[in-house]
């Protein structure tokens, strides 16, 4: 490395003994990218990182992870204390404008937030397109990239104030799009928002409120429903998110970026991870097989695997996993649930915790395991899981988005590839092709 104010790398061709110096970028926390941009432009070579799990796309103040400590900050605020401490609102103004409010900034924000839930009249129609049994993600995929035909008047995505806008409208109207998908699917009659009540109560609300009689808000039902929307509201540059940007980056609407993140989002390698809890529980069946199903779990011949338990970038442990475990319980007594399969959540819970193979390995319950238990305790179909994720996740897409779009210089996404197939040759006409 070298010795100059600002570190580099030096790059030795061993065949050439040609050197390339490459400048260091660093950042507030985490390692520091090695600045490859003009790799190409120096050695005629391109880095080849399929997945780009070692490549910064980006510079981001947003959303920072310590997989190794189990950290996660949201503008240098730490989850635990804003899910405890903050509503859904709060952290949506932290993440879109990078300060939390103030008492009038949060109620002014709140206000717009507010102001926005109504969907327009004709987007139900958009709904009677689809089969009834038509999976709800497959519907917000539609109806979501359907608002750019409906709010023109914010797609000027180089004026702030209409980036602005469109970024209070998908906030508000994606539980209202949600909670349509999921009445839909009921043949139930779709529910108005209110103004009265906060973001996840108004949720709760339009998703199993019913004209013949109203549906009552429990504060431990809210209470959780406020976490889960601040524990899955952003997460750095995971899958979904990197395809909002990198829709963003061919100056795509903000409509269609998030309708794209959706669609990443519904990958169940994604999103489907709390989903695959349930599918988990039901193969096992009774508590009685839990012993069965553990000595399966440490056989690394046997292809089962404890769904909800470790996490591909906390290896220790997944900050949001305690607050969501706390609210867990507190639904499953306030509920008073008597259901064989959360029974059986609650009994695989406790055998993990205190089985030494699992503490040794960290292999302790993430996010996910709690959520999909809260989830079905509530009301919500499997088949909603990804939906609530998407609901959440939306504050996160469009602060990554509107991050990128403030830049001063927007270049169109463009990965490289390492071609692999058959060399130029000559074309053969039909009749004498063997």
């Amino acid at each position: 490395m070298s010795d100059d104010k600002q570190p580099t790398f030096t790059l030795i061709n061993n065949q050439t003994g040609e050197e390339s110096i490459l400048p260091v970028v660093e950042g507030t926390y985490g390692p520091h990218c090695i600045d490859v941009r003009k790799l190409y432009s120096q050695t005629g070579y391109f880095t080849f990182d399929p997945s780009f799990t070692a490549t910064g796309s980006c510079k981001s103040k947003i959303t920072y992870i310590d997989g190794d400590e189990g950290i996660l900050l949201h503008r240098g605020y730490n989850i635990k204390e804003l899910a405890v401490k903050s509503t859904y609102m709060e952290v949506c103004h932290l993440l879109l404008h990078g300060e939390l409010p103030n008492e009038a900034e949060l109620k002014e924000f709140s206000g717009h937030i507010t102001n926005h839930t109504m969907v327009h009249e004709q987007v139900k129609s958009v709904y009677q397109g689809f089969r009834r049994d038509a999976h709800p993600m497959a519907i917000m995929c539609g109806v979501v990239g359907t608002m750019a035909a409906f709010y023109h008047d914010s797609l000027d995505i180089w004026d702030p104030e209409q980036r602005r806008i469109s970024a209070h409208r998908l906030i508000a109207k994606m539980p209202t799009m949600a909670a349509m998908a999921l009445k839909y699917s009921k043949g139930q009659p779709y529910v108005y928002p209110r103004n009265d009540l906060t973001y996840a109560e108004n949720f709760l609300h339009m998703c199993f409120s019913v004209p013949a009689e109203e549906y009552k808000l429990r504060p431990p039902v809210v209470r959780a429903m406020e976490r889960i929307l601040i524990l899955h509201a952003d997460h750095e540059q995971n899958a979904s998110t990197s395809t909002v940007r990198l829709a963003g980056s061919s100056q795509a609407n903000p409509m269609a970026c998030i309708a794209s993140g959706i669609t990443s989002l519904w990958g169940p390698a994604h999103g489907g991870a709390n989903q695959s809890v349930l599918e988990m529980l039901d193969e096992i069946g009774d508590k009685k097989n839990i012993p069965e199903f553990i000595k399966r779990a440490k056989d690394k011949e046997d292809p089962f695997r404890l769904m909800g338990f470790g996490h591909r970038v906390y290896k220790n442990f997944d900050p949001r996993a305690e607050i969501m475990r706390e609210s867990c319980h507190e639904v499953l007594e306030e509920l008073g649930i008597n259901d064989p399969q959360l029974e059986l959540a609650m009994e695989l819970e406790k055998i993990a915790l205190e089985d030494p193979y699992f503490i040794d390995r960290k292999l302790f319950p993430n996010v996910d395991f709690y959520s999909g238990i809260i989830l079905k305790a509530m009301g919500f179909p499997v088949e909603m899981f990804t939906v609530l994720f998407a609901v959440s996740r939306t504050a996160g897409w469009i602060s990554q988005w509107k991050e990128m779009m403030e830049e001063k210089s927007l270049r169109i996404g463009r990965p490289r590839q390492l071609y692999t197939g058959e060399a130029e040759r000559p074309y053969v006409e039909v009749s004498k092709r063997k």
